[in-house]
């Protein structure tokens, strides 16, 4: 059954049009700061912007930060919130159901597919954009981000000959966003992390999503359904009155994994955040099972 659903998920033209589109703002966004040269001066907006921009190889943690909030949360909520509802409004859950295949099984085969499209895409729009990074932005340009003292961000320049006058050290070749130099071992780790981070944060998405399709036929209204618990979320988020829930909101943390590219890595948020969306997996999963096992199938 697991290999069926993978099947269906890979023939979709709808599973590479929904990646193709993801990875292709990133695209289009270095394209444009290459052309009209818009990047910060040195030293001044974001450190964080600064930093992907003036080294291409970590032009990935940008395109992370651009399809999180709204991209890739809208195509993991459409594919899990069709999983069930989608074979329901189609008339064909309960011919999958009379094979027969067990409720559970179906679940599981459809929380999988779910994963692999999540992981997908992830891994889809890390793997262009740092070759984006390092083709149209370059893999170092002429200036790296630094953090002085008391957290003001500044330049890095090249002093005499080429050698840097500080924050770098000979064989590293990326700038962390606190300013201290990382190798390239160092930067694949930090992109494995935050690539985990986000995929795990996405399934917190899906399982949401997943729970309203099998409480509704409408595969559009499951996935409408879980973006307005997200959209919710995020204006909890940014209210003052709200503090004493934020820290249990699913979009809370989502950001944590910009933590990844200091030097050392902050754990506090990160850890927080992937506790935070385990729970939310471990609960609406479990409701979606006891929803589905006890489900009268008519459709």
């Amino acid at each position: 059954m697991i290999a069926v659903e993978l099947f269906k998920l890979v023939r979709r033209l709808r599973t590479w049009m929904s990646i193709a589109t993801i990875c292709a703002l990133p695209l289009v966004v270095a394209i444009f700061i290459a052309v009209t040269h818009l990047e910060p001066p040195p030293g001044q907006g974001s450190a964080f912007l600064s930093a992907v921009l003036n080294e291409g190889q970590l032009y990935p943690a940008a395109a992370l930060a651009l399809v999180l909030p709204v991209f890739l949360p809208v195509a993991v909520a459409v594919i899990a919130g069709d999983s069930i509802a989608g074979e329901a409004s189609a008339g064909t859950l309960r011919y999958l159901l009379a094979r027969p295949v067990g409720r559970t099984r179906l679940l599981i085969a459809k929380l999988v597919s779910i994963t692999a499209f999540t992981t997908l895409s992830v891994v889809a729009v890390t793997v262009t954009s740092y070759a984006t990074g390092v083709l149209i932005l370059g893999p170092s340009r002429a200036a790296a981000v630094g953090t002085a003292p008391g957290g003001i961000s500044s330049s890095i320049a090249p002093g005499v000959g080429g050698a840097p006058t500080a924050g770098l050290q000979a064989g590293a070749a990326i700038t962390s966003l606190s300013g201290a130099p990382l190798t390239f071992i160092e930067l694949i780790e930090r992109v494995l992390g935050a690539m985990a981070f986000i995929s795990v944060s996405m399934l917190g998405v899906a399982a949401i999503a997943l729970f309203l399709s099998t409480i509704m036929d409408s595969a559009l209204g499951a996935a409408l359904g879980a973006l307005a618990a997200l959209i919710a979320s995020e204006v909890l988020v940014t209210l003052n009155a709200a503090s004493a829930v934020q820290p249990y909101l699913p979009t809370r943390y989502w950001l944590a994994w910009i933590d990844f590219f200091r030097q050392p890595i902050f754990w506090r948020d990160i850890q927080r955040g992937f506790a935070i969306q385990a729970v939310y997996v471990v609960v609406f999963l479990a409701a979606a099972w006891a929803n589905f096992a006890t489900k009268d199938v008519t459709t």
